[in-house]
């Protein structure tokens, strides 16, 4: 072989393995770059670990938020309430079923010997007068009683109750009727009333008792100028009871107190400051102002008197409406 040849080889021989080395020197680099970059990179890393762990435990931290909303839900939790009274005088397909409509005739088969009245009716279906007018005038008219034959009007049913719930710490009463032989309960209405003065010294934190009572028969009506006597002094009547009166009768579960001089009635009636007339005073419902009793405005009271007083009726009171024993089923 001529000596230029074995050069020329040789020289590509050496260029390719200078190639090589080169290339495995570059590969060497690369690979200690990227180990650098990585390394470079791993405080970004752990901070975006630190940022996760961070909202991870924000989450956490969101959960007992949540459940203190769900209690919170809980404590206002929204109450019953129901206005269901015009029903019970609606003579037409809204009525409720406590209720019979009677068309009015002046012959009846359990009344001998001379018409019935409005009275007589009221009797024997165990409904006062007052209900029956109410129902037969189609307006809020307690004492109008003109029928004539062929007239509509309701009457309650043989056995129903009524059921009065009263919270104390709302200020808060609910009205139910009970049927005894379905042993349904129907919230017919809740009102807004006055209770007796706050009084740590008593169970029940007031001058109103807590527990279960009857109500009595011994019911009033009261006017401008009927006179009578209260914590031994002459008054008119209406000045502290307003126009209606309904005594507790007997303690029945859990009284703190005894049944005697509590009862329900109107809000007192004070002398105008300009005309000196004696006018209701609306304020003192939603109050702890009385003596013990329960305060319902005119309104309130007298078409609660015209339904309850010639049933059987309970009053249960309680500080809270949760703690209340309600009898029949929704």
């Amino acid at each position: 072989m001529k000596v230029p040849r074995i050069i020329l080889y040789g020289g590509v021989a050496l260029f390719a393995l200078i190639g090589l080395v080169a290339l495995m020197k570059k590969s060497k680099n690369d690979k200690e770059l990227a180990t650098q970059t990585v390394s470079e990179q791993s405080p970004i890393v752990q901070e975006i670990a630190v940022e996760e762990e961070e909202t991870s435990a924000s989450v956490e931290d969101e959960k007992p938020i949540s459940v203190a909303q769900e209690e919170i839900e809980k404590v206002e939790e929204v109450l019953p309430e129901a206005n269901l009274i015009d029903k019970l005088f609606a003579t037409d397909s809204s009525k409720l079923d406590v209720v019979d409509t009677i068309t009015y005739t002046s012959r009846v088969p359990w009344l001998k010997g001379r018409p019935a009245w409005i009275a007589d009716y009221a009797s024997h279906h165990e409904t006062t007068r007052h209900f029956i007018a109410r129902s037969l005038n189609k307006k809020v008219d307690y004492f109008t009683q003109k029928v004539t034959p062929g007239d509509k009007f309701n009457v309650l049913k043989k056995n129903i109750s009524f059921y009065l719930l009263i919270d104390l710490s709302r200020s808060k009463m609910w009205f139910y009727s009970i049927d005894k032989d379905s042993n349904k309960r129907t919230l017919i209405k809740t009102y807004s009333i006055g209770l007796g003065r706050k009084d740590e010294t008593r169970p029940s934190g007031f001058l109103t008792p807590t527990g279960k009572y009857s109500l009595g028969s011994k019911v009033a009506i009261y006017k401008p100028g009927t006179m009578g006597y209260f914590q031994d002094r002459k008054i008119e009547m209406i000045r502290v009871f307003g126009t209606r009166w309904i005594p507790f009768d007997k303690e029945i579960e859990d009284c703190s107190e005894s049944s005697q001089g509590y009862g329900l009635h109107g809000t007192p009636w004070v002398p105008d400051s300009e005309t000196n007339m004696l006018v209701e005073d609306k304020q003192r419902i939603g109050k702890y102002d009385s003596d013990g009793c329960i305060r319902l405005s005119s309104e309130d009271i007298e078409e609660l008197f015209a339904i309850v007083i010639s049933k059987p009726t309970i009053v249960e009171l309680v500080k809270d409406f949760h703690d209340a024993k309600l009898p029949g089923e929704e």
